[in-house]
Formats: C-alpha cells, sequence, structure tokens
C-alpha cells in the first residue's frame, strides 16, 4: 500500500537513498523500482561517486536498499535523524546509504596480496582462493583492502 501525500508540498520526503559507486544497470533498476512501488521523488541529486534520491515513503526506501544489497551486493547502512515532533511523538528520516562493490560473483580479486575468486557478494563478500580453495568471509569495512584484478 502506498501512502498518501496529498497536502504535502513538493518537497517533502521521508527517506534519502543514497546510491554510491554504482553502474548504470543499479540506476536503471532503481528508477524501475520507484515506478513500480509508486514511490513519490521529491528530488533527485548528483553528488560526487553517485545520486542521492530524496523519496516520500521510508519504509519502501528501506526496503529498496535491501533489495539492492541482496541483488547486487554491497554496503547497505539505515540511519534515522530526529526530524521533528508531531503531537509529542518523535518523526524521523531515514538516510539508506547503499554503497556497491567493484566487482560482481564470478571476478578475481586481490585479498592480502593473494588471488581469489568471488563466490557471493552480499552482507559480505565470500572469497575463495584461487589455488588451495580455502574460503575467507570479508566485511565491508574492508573492502578497501580488495582489489579487482584485470
Amino acid at each position: 500500500m502506498v501512502k498518501p501525500i496529498h497536502g504535502k508540498h513538493s518537497e517533502y520526503y521521508e527517506a534519502i537513498l543514497q546510491l554510491r559507486n554504482v553502474t548504470d544497470e543499479i540506476i536503471v533498476f532503481v528508477d524501475k523500482e520507484i515506478g513500480k512501488k509508486n514511490i513519490f521523488v521529491a528530488k533527485v541529486k548528483p553528488v560526487t561517486n553517485g545520486h542521492d534520491y530524496y523519496l516520500g515513503n521510508a519504509n519502501l526506501t528501506k526496503n529498496l536498499g535491501k533489495t539492492l544489497q541482496e541483488k547486487y551486493g554491497g554496503e547497505f547502512v539505515v540511519t534515522a535523524t530526529l526530524f521533528t515532533r508531531k503531537e509529542g511523538k518523535p518523526v524521523y528520516r531515514l538516510t539508506v546509504l547503499f554503497r556497491a562493490v567493484p566487482f560482481k560473483k564470478g571476478d578475481q580479486v586481490e585479498y592480502h596480496d593473494e588471488t581469489y575468486n568471488v563466490i557471493m557478494s552480499g552482507k559480505k563478500v565470500m572469497l575463495q582462493h584461487a589455488k588451495t580453495g580455502k574460503k575467507v568471509q570479508v566485511w565491508h569495512k574492508d573492502m578497501g583492502k580488495v582489489k579487482k584484478v584485470e
């Protein structure tokens, strides 16, 4: 069910979807999902390394971020900021960050000067050593140590 935004101003939004280091394929997917779920878009702002979508439904924005992580793998972070109080209750705005990883399942990467194959990408990235077959899990906070082999 889509929440109505009747009576709201044209700049009204409940959440910001921050896309960072994403491909054109991911942008097309996000635009299609926003249209399919009929999420109100207040504005889209290009920023360094990505885009910020100001969206009118916080729950659908959070679900979209989770879907991006499951489908493409990457970092998914949700933060809430107190925006105002309405009838004594706090009203929050969400910021949903999706930061894509520069490689996908099946790619070869270098991690700690060793060659690995990417076998899974989601909440964390699963790597398998190219020679020994040993599997290693890498959290998104350590993604700076993983480099794609060209």
